[in-house]
């Protein structure tokens, strides 16, 4: 259900409602679709054509990871401006491997491997599970489908054991983690796993074993060496379906301790995916709360949108990356449906404004010296706007002042940062979108501690910030950006 909004607090508490549903890229897509159709957007598809209507709300996915909405203006016509806010879904994990299956020293464990630059140390002694999606096959012979599926076992099953420092004991000193040989997961011990009375290792039988669709024996066997039985019947029961309908399918671990606010004073909000759930969710309800009265269009010339893209920790370059056409495609068929064949998409793209939101790095208490002194984002201070000159971000004198402006009509706080000058910088979705698109864009992102690990925190203050900040963005950025000079 779509939530007014009235304190901080409310905001946070949804917010952390979204993170709970969303233990994976392709979970968090699917709890957007479900908020924005409570909030009357309408479903269109890709492969079929579009008939847009002014005054009306839309959103589409690609690959079920990645989501654009958007709400077309009552006086919108073709050549008139996107003002857009793109994040990402996808946060670091460890992601199953084609072949799981390791048995080592009697123990059941699962082959996974590194998505993105997790601080994977922190992935040690964790309570975790196992979620993602599944493709199953469903119907008999005559008349076979085959369904995407949404996969998540919520009890812990899995365990990345520290080694002892008994055995180790300068371990402390110089823990380096090798993602080959470190980082599998115990599932179980080979015993029980042979004693299990619902599947044993050593007897697939019709119900044990994963199979490509029961296309042979022969093929069934071979594709029992690549996942340990015991998971995929764990997995089969949670969606209902015998271990053999599990066609293939993208997981990976997550931990099953919950997000939450916590702090001495119930400041902070812990959990993992921060980076870049909490601008996924401030962006996507702005634009929920931006659109939905029923004169919230009505003057309105352009068109609002929200773009979550999947594989930014790797890189954008996917389908369903940023570095994909997804964007521009979208833009191109909105233009085309309001003046088809005609050649204003150029035209509506100058006249455009992307907000690149990604999570920002706070000032850590116990490591000062990692901030140049002038550019110190702090907890509870607001949005930060991220500054490079090397164009690590998009950001630039004129994008930076319109996010700015905005900010001071609603006396909300905002920040600076530039990384220190013998340091490297990280990058976003902002660079990518400004020089293949063309687009006017500013880089933005709440500030946060501990990233990349698989608890991370922030403030509850800066999810209401960004959530004031977006929504003002969406609702007011026509009537400032009429007042810039032309060319400027």
């Amino acid at each position: 259900m779509v939530k007014e909004h009235s304190e901080g607090s409310s905001v946070a508490l949804d917010f952390i409602d979204f993170l709970n549903s969303s233990p994976t890229a392709f979970h968090a897509v699917d709890e957007a679709k479900k908020r924005l159709t409570s909030a009357g957007y309408e479903q269109i598809s890709e492969r079929k054509d579009w008939n847009l209507q002014a005054g009306k709300k839309y959103f589409f996915t690609r690959n079920q990871s990645t989501i654009i909405a958007f709400a077309i203006g009552k006086k919108y016509v073709a050549g008139n401006g996107f003002h857009i806010i793109g994040a990402h879904t996808d946060s670091p994990c460890l992601k199953l491997k084609p072949v799981s299956k390791v048995s080592k020293g009697g123990y059941l464990e699962v082959g996974v491997q590194p998505y993105g630059g997790g601080l994977w140390f922190t992935w040690f002694d964790r309570d975790l599970t196992i979620a993602g999606r599944m493709i199953i096959r469903e119907g008999t012979d005559a008349s076979v489908s085959f369904s995407h599926r949404l996969v998540r076992l919520k009890e812990p099953i899995m365990r990345i054991p520290t080694l002892a420092i008994h055995l180790d004991r300068s371990v402390d000193e110089k823990l380096k983690v090798n993602k080959q040989t470190h980082l599998l997961p115990v599932l179980a011990t080979s015993i029980k796993a042979e004693l299990n009375k619902v599947v044993a290792e050593n007897g697939p039988g019709e119900d044990g074993a994963p199979t490509d669709c029961k296309k042979s024996k022969a093929k069934s066997e071979t594709d029992n060496q690549k996942h340990h039985s015991l998971l995929m019947q764990l997995l089969a029961t949670q969606v209902d379906c015998k271990p053999d309908d599990i066609c293939d399918f993208e997981l990976q671990a997550c931990d099953t301790q919950p997000s939450l606010i916590a702090g001495a004073t119930k400041e902070f909000i812990f959990s993992g995916r921060l980076d870049n759930l909490c601008m996924s969710f401030c962006s996507l309800q702005a634009l929920i709360d931006a659109t939905s009265s029923e004169s919230s269009l009505e003057d309105e010339p352009g068109v609002r949108m929200v773009v979550l893209f999947d594989h930014e920790e790797v890189g954008s370059h996917s389908a369903q990356g940023a570095g994909s056409p997804v964007l521009l495609d979208a833009l191109s068929r909105i233009t085309s449906s309001f003046s088809p064949g005609s050649k204003f998409l150029e035209k509506a793209i100058q006249r455009s404004f992307l907000v690149s939101a990604d999570m920002a790095h706070a000032l850590h208490p116990n490591y000062m010296d990692k901030h140049d002194e002038n550019h110190q984002p702090k907890l509870h201070g607001g949005l930060v706007i991220k500054h490079s000159a090397s164009q690590r971000y998009a950001t630039n004198a004129v994008t930076s002042f319109i996010f700015r402006e905005i900010a001071a009509n609603h006396n909300l706080p905002v920040q600076d940062y530039v990384v220190r000058n013998d340091m490297t910088c990280g990058s976003t979705i902002g660079p990518i979108l400004a020089s293949g698109v063309g687009i006017r864009t500013v880089d933005v992102g709440v500030p946060q501690l501990s990233m990349h690990s698989i608890r991370e925190m922030c403030a509850v203050d800066d999810v209401k910030h960004s959530y004031d900040h977006f929504k003002a963005y969406f609702q007011e950025f026509s009537h400032l950006d009429a007042k810039i000079t032309v060319d400027i």
